[in-house]
């Protein structure tokens, strides 16, 4: 999928390495185990080497070594003023919250399959641009193709919690599309991922703006419309109900 500002063009399908978007098997997740060790020991070979090498003057003020040196100590880390900047509403925070502890501290589960799912949730954004300026920009429905696109690729590699790993085996089958199942609550995640996974981009600088500008439009959106895309409940696996007020579980 291409997607196409003025002059400029990028492929949504090259915003990261192929190992990122792998299917997820065990034999994927091995091989990616073994490029995660592999990165792994190339970074710490050359951070051996950096930490040899001496200064040639030692008029180096105090505070400026001591940034630099927790710079080099954080491995792998990217440069945050090289990140895509996307404001996630403070609301919507909290949501991304709640839902880590839900699942991760309270063994609760996004009921499945989700009622608006992300391919509706996309078209109510796009009705949405269209009823507000008129007509829609062919660049926006190329982008929310993609984010669609994107999502199928990334949920199963890196938008799930371990616990949440046979749920998606029952619910998305061969012939089934993640983004018609899932909803708002793991599109989100996918927007926590995307100043990183943009960072690896080949992206020239006035169309990642023009980009960043429509993403944080569809955050907005979602914010807008929180209590109607958002769930409220979430349930356990024996598939009871809780609310999520109620933390005895």
């Amino acid at each position: 999928m291409v997607v196409t500002f003025k002059s400029n063009t990028f492929r949504w399908d090259e915003w990261v390495t192929v190992d990122r978007l792998m299917k997820f098997t065990p034999e994927n997740l091995e091989k990616q185990k073994a490029m995660k060790k592999l990165d792994a020991d190339n970074k710490n070979i050359k951070l051996g080497r950096a930490t040899q090498i001496k200064p040639r003057s030692s008029n180096v003020p105090r505070g400026k070594k001591r940034k630099a040196d927790s710079v080099i100590k954080e491995k792998g880390a990217v440069p945050s003023e090289k990140l895509v900047n996307l404001q996630i509403p403070p609301t919507l925070k909290k949501q991304l919250v709640d839902d880590c502890e839900f699942i991760t501290h309270l063994g609760k589960l996004v009921k499945l399959p989700r009622n608006p799912n992300v391919d509706e949730i996309l078209k109510n954004y796009l009705d949405y641009r269209s009823k507000k300026d008129g007509m829609v920009a062919d660049s926006l429905k190329e982008i929310l193709k993609g984010i669609q696109c994107y999502f199928d690729k990334a949920l199963p590699v890196m938008l799930l919690y371990k616990s949440e790993r046979q749920q998606y085996e029952d619910a998305v089958g061969d012939d089934t599309s993640p983004s018609s199942v899932y909803g708002a609550e793991h599109l989100l995640r996918l927007f926590v991922k995307l100043p990183e996974l943009l960072f690896y981009a080949n992206i020239e600088e006035e169309t990642l703006l023009e980009l960043q500008q429509k993403l944080v439009d569809f955050l907005k959106f979602l914010q807008k419309n929180q209590g109607l895309f958002f769930l409220s409940t979430y349930h356990v696996a024996e598939d009871v109900e809780t609310s999520t007020n109620n933390q005895d579980n």
